[in-house]
């Protein structure tokens, strides 16, 4: 072990804690947090030799790896329905299983009839809805602008910082929905900021997809006119 330069180590472990501090979500700090321990193993073991520090070290790389086992754990036992399933895939891929089995748990499931209006043009939207299965139209200043059908989210670009929505969206067709009151989802995302960012991750993706439709059917009116 006469070549054995710990250090090396040491650096590697001062990586993983710089690379961690960059991450949001608190599973991949405390992965980071166990990488760095394991690094700065062999400099406690080969380098300072003081027991207190190995010891803290362990400490350090024990707790992280049993709260990531928790983890695991919790997320390895829950459980979604088809439709709660569809709703995650389509919209809170970047979620843990246990915190979208928490989000989802926020809001409710109804059936909606043909008719019912979801939000209003010039109000703020009063919740954030899935259509799980369906069709709505979107309307403005009485007209027929776009269409949403099943797998849209409906609401987020405003539900977040209460805009007043641009169009009037109304169902046309009976629907399956799961929808999220407006406040509750803000007071839910104010005490849990780690997953406020996957969210956004999912509302961007969603509004991209509505831009590409919304393009799809301006160059298909032009294509026939």
């Amino acid at each position: 072990m006469a070549n054995f330069d710990p250090a090396w180590f040491g650096y590697g472990a001062l990586v993983a804690l710089l690379v961690a501090s960059f991450v949001a979500r608190v599973n991949h700090v405390r992965l980071g947090l166990a990488v760095a321990a394991l690094l700065a193993l062999p400099v406690a073991l080969y380098g300072w030799r003081g027991t207190l520090f190995t010891l803290l070290i362990l400490a350090i790389l024990l707790v992280n790896l049993g709260l990531i086992a928790r983890l695991w754990w919790q997320g390895s036992q829950t459980r979604f329905s088809r439709e709660e399933q569809e709703l995650r895939d389509l919209h809170f891929q970047g979620l843990p299983p246990a915190t979208a089995r928490t989000l989802i748990d926020q809001g409710f499931w109804i059936s909606a009839r043909r008719g019912e209006v979801l939000i209003r043009e010039n109000e703020a939207a009063p919740c954030l809805f899935y259509l799980a299965e369906g069709r709505a139209a979107i309307r403005r200043d009485g007209a027929d602008v776009g269409a949403l059908a099943d797998g849209a989210l409906i609401g987020e670009a405003t539900v977040l910082d209460g805009a007043h929505a641009t169009g009037t969206v109304v169902l046309t067709s009976n629907a399956r929905l799961w929808f999220i009151p407006a406040a509750g989802l803000r007071a839910y995302l104010g005490t849990h900021p780690d997953v406020a960012g996957a969210l956004h991750e999912g509302f961007a993706r969603a509004l991209r997809g509505k831009l590409a439709s919304a393009n799809g059917r301006i160059a298909g009116a032009a294509s026939l006119s």
